[in-house]
């Protein structure tokens, strides 16, 4: 065993254009053979640099495993300091990091955001402290938000508890705040503005408006503003927070999405607004979804629809219901799941337009067919001949009632549809909708959208008899390096 630490490859070692074009075509097998010859790095140490073990690294030189994990390409380009580009991955953290030792300062936040009393100054006082912070992150910060996971299990579940309690009077002030109902209501617009922006585009392109915003909003709470003012500044503080979860969620900031997502269910309740709440809470059931914690997110799911209960509308309780679906398909729990999807199918017969809160309109029909065909999608991939068929259908009708205006939501589902035909086995068909879905992908700045992209990517690999299916896989790669 090598006692040397690995460290990164010689400048001259990736000059090489015999180690470029490997790389280039993820041909690991043929790169790793170069670096043991021309890097003279071991096999365990090619192993130990790329989190990888001996094992897998022989298998890999051998041939008898490709790498198709974006995941894998990624150790490997970070163990061996490989640019991102040399193997169709954006620039590296690493890549960008300064030459300054100085660490970043911590931020100063007070009480963490689940420590703090439900009180509502005490919300203004925890958005203040947490936009602040957000507002001045660098980009070390950033690489480090990034690179946090968010936290499950009872360190979450606990603390929400309070949002059950009933919601505790702000304390009395002598001096009122100036702002009317003319000021509410352009703060309401803008934050309409900024919902219709993230739903189109994604990937948090305003992210730093909206925690300006929310910012300004927790300025005007401070100043006691008349109780009419006050009850819907805390609505749209709720609204902003909810957001800014999304983006921060969607850019990759995963653990700063959980803190706005907290800051969200605070401001909801100060502002007693519990549709939002449960809205708030099945966020964060989604990011639990996305983390491989369904037993998480299915408490939070019923933790929403405990407290809510009859101020929520039927729009509201159809999408708590598919995100109980959701959680009872990662769970492997089919009837349970089947169940869920009929109760989100019924609720959502009873909408009718213009009845509930203008956050909830985008949960429409073709919202319902697309998350239930990603679900059933999710089932697919253990068993196609079951499941795959049905998904395809179900994201079909999403297809079909909403268009590229829909944005991330549209990119999504392409996605899906073409993942449904490598499923079945229909090559033809599985290009045909993965280049129409790097299209649509290419229009939206997701982290997200790119994530389940990077899932299509094994599908390509090992069909290189295939021309079609080879430049799909280079459009794949082109998308996900810029």
């Amino acid at each position: 065993m090598d006692a040397t630490p690995p460290g990164p490859l010689a400048p001259e070692i990736l000059d090489r254009d015999d180690v470029k074009r490997a790389l280039a075509e993820h041909d690991f097998a043929a790169a790793f053979t170069l670096v043991k010859k021309w890097g003279g790095l071991s096999q365990n140490r090619i192993a130990s640099a790329c989190q990888l073990t001996p094992g897998k690294v022989s298998t890999i030189i051998s041939g008898q495993q490709q790498v198709t994990s974006f995941e894998v390409i990624r150790r490997i380009a970070d163990g061996l300091r490989i640019p991102g580009r040399m193997v169709g991955l954006a620039e590296r953290p690493w890549e960008r990091q300064s030459d300054d030792p100085d660490p970043p300062k911590p931020p100063t936040t007070g009480l963490p955001v689940d420590e703090a009393p439900w009180r509502p100054t005490t919300t203004v006082h925890l958005a203040s402290e947490l936009t602040r912070n957000d507002l001045v992150m660098d980009r070390r910060a950033a690489t480090r938000a990034l690179a946090g996971a968010a936290m499950g299990g009872t360190a979450l579940l606990d603390p929400l508890e309070a949002w059950l309690q009933p919601t505790i009077a702000a304390d009395p002030s002598p001096k009122r705040g100036r702002l009317d109902k003319r000021d509410v209501e352009e703060l309401e617009a803008t934050t309409r503005a900024f919902r219709a922006w993230d739903h189109k585009f994604g990937g948090g392109l305003r992210r730093k408006a909206v925690v300006g915003q929310l910012n300004e909003v927790a300025a005007h709470l401070e100043e006691h503003q008349a109780p009419v003012v006050e009850q819907r500044l805390y609505r749209v503080m709720a609204q902003l927070g909810g957001m800014a979860a999304t983006m921060a969620w969607d850019s990759g900031y995963q653990q700063r999405a959980q803190d706005y997502y907290r800051l969200a269910l605070r401001a909801a309740h100060a502002g007693a607004d519990r549709a939002f709440g449960a809205n708030v809470l099945a966020g964060m059931a989604r990011q639990m979804l996305y983390r491989d914690r369904p037993q998480d997110a299915l408490e939070l799911v019923h933790l929403a629809q405990k407290g809510s209960g009859r101020d929520s509308g039927p729009r509201v309780r159809a999408m708590l219901h598919t995100r109980e679906a959701w959680a009872y398909a990662a769970l492997g729990r089919s009837a349970a799941f089947q169940r869920a999807t009929d109760e989100a199918v019924a609720a959502l017969t009873d909408a009718e337009a213009g009845q509930e809160p203008y956050w909830i309109a985008y949960f429409d029909s073709a919202e319902l067919a697309g998350v239930t065909g990603g679900r059933l999608l999710d089932m697919a991939r253990n068993n196609p001949h079951r499941h795959a068929e049905a998904a395809a259908g179900s994201i079909r009708q999403a297809l079909s009632r909403r268009g590229p205006e829909a944005g991330r939501s549209h990119a999504l589902d392409l996605i899906g549809l073409a993942e449904c035909h490598f499923l079945v086995g229909d090559v033809a068909g599985a290009v045909e909708h993965t280049r129409s879905a790097v299209d649509a992908a290419s229009r939206t700045q997701s982290s997200r959208v790119r994530a389940q992209l990077g899932q299509l990517y094994p599908y390509t690999v090992g069909r290189s008899t295939s021309r079609a299916v080879g430049e799909a896989r280079t459009m794949i790669r082109e998308l996900l390096s810029s």
